[in-house]
């Protein structure tokens, strides 16, 4: 058993905090308060080779393991939540599918410029009506010779306006029910794709997140993403990797909140001594550690089991469920070491609070996770 990283996984760890700290911390905060997607920080990602980081390298990819990917996504989002939302669903949501179920001319097509960074992955598979219940899809897609044509809408989607591609799930056999669900790949700038208005956040208030609507949208049959009818059993297992990722981001975003807790701790002094000497603070900082560290952990294992071609479908819950809940109570606890300095917008600890409070929510709710993990521990649905 071993829990050092390789040395390639410690270069790309080394790459990305140097690229982080230097590229995309600075602009955090603008980010944050402009709401201006960094579109220029992707094209820099490209050029490093981390936009295609886990495909190979035949199709623009790294050839990376997953661990490294989540290295990767984590050392983002200590710099900047918004980059590292986009970031993870681009590789997660966006990219994943097509290089898992995607043909060769798919992955030619499609996964390569977004791997090499030309263009950015979506996925669109929440809906008004079906979050939670994403077998309750209404977008429907039919044949009309060789080609699908495509009604409905979508919600919540992160990259959608910006990417190069969206996946969409939708209906192509009522009368199947969740079978009758198939992915059909959207490239941009078809006639009858829309988006509505960015979606005004709480936070990660830099990533596009948008209505999308297909309104008799036609793309070729070859576009069909795998086997029709597999829709909702291939994006059951994307969304297993992409609560790796984002698991990998909650422990990012605990990291920096921790990070800036322990120096305003070591260096803000109270009654004649620094505050984290204080018994109270000193205990919320040990908690913190606790929580990144095992975070961190679990997550690691969780890719580690995928690299390995192993089920890792619990493990991704437990770490999605167990890392963001984590997150949230780190990052609340720094903005209470910090005090009325942390409810503050001149210090980050607020902006990473508000950040961290989706990641219970998006890639299955803490609840829906509960759910997944109780049911694969006691067999009984």
């Amino acid at each position: 058993m071993h829990f050092g990283l390789t040395e390639e996984q410690e270069l790309i760890r080394r790459t990305v905090r140097e690229f982080a700290e230097k590229e995309i911390a600075p602009r955090a905060r603008h980010v944050d308060e402009s709401g201006e997607f960094p579109a220029e920080t992707f094209k820099q990602m490209g050029r490093l080779g981390l936009m295609g980081l886990p495909f190979p390298e035949e199709y623009g990819g790294a050839g990376a393991d997953s661990v490294s990917a989540a290295i990767a996504i984590e050392e983002v989002a200590r710099a900047c939540g918004s980059t590292a939302i986009a970031y993870a669903a681009h590789m997660g949501l966006g990219s994943a599918p097509i290089a898992m179920f995607g043909s060769d001319e798919q992955k030619r097509r499609f996964l390569a410029p977004a791997a090499r960074g030309e263009a950015l992955g979506a996925f669109g598979l929440t809906e008004p009506h079906a979050g939670s219940d994403a077998g309750a899809t209404r977008t429907a897609a039919r044949l009309e010779g060789g080609e699908w044509v495509i009604d409905g809408q979508k919600m919540w989607i992160t990259n959608a306006p910006v990417a190069g591609h969206l996946i969409v799930t939708a209906v192509t056999d009522p009368d199947k029910g969740k079978r009758g669900i198939s992915a059909i790949i959207v490239p941009a700038g078809v006639k009858g794709l829309g988006f509505g208005k960015p979606e005004p956040k709480m936070g990660l208030r830099g990533s596009v997140t948008t209505a999308v609507s297909l309104d008799g949208v036609r793309v070729p049959k070859e576009n069909l993403l795998g086997e029709r009818g597999r829709g909702f059993v291939q994006f059951l297992q994307v969304l297993d990797g992409g609560r790796i990722g984002i698991a990998a981001m909650s422990v990012g975003l605990a990291q920096a909140a921790y990070e800036a807790a322990v120096a305003y701790a070591r260096e803000r002094e109270a009654f004649g001594k620094p505050i984290g000497a204080h018994q109270s603070v000193g205990n919320m900082i040990a908690d913190m550690e606790v929580a990144v560290e095992t975070s961190r952990l679990y997550v690691h294992k969780a890719a580690w089991l995928k690299d390995q071609g192993r089920p890792f479908s619990r493990e991704a819950a437990v770490a999605k469920l167990y890392a963001s809940e984590a997150s949230e109570r780190v990052c609340r606890d720094a903005i209470q070491v910090f005090g009325g300095y942390g409810y503050s917008q001149e210090f980050p600890v607020e902006r990473i609070y508000r950040d961290t409070r989706l990641l219970t929510i998006g890639e299955g709710t803490s609840e829906i996770l509960r759910g997944v993990i109780a049911q694969s521990v006691l067999g009984i649905r």
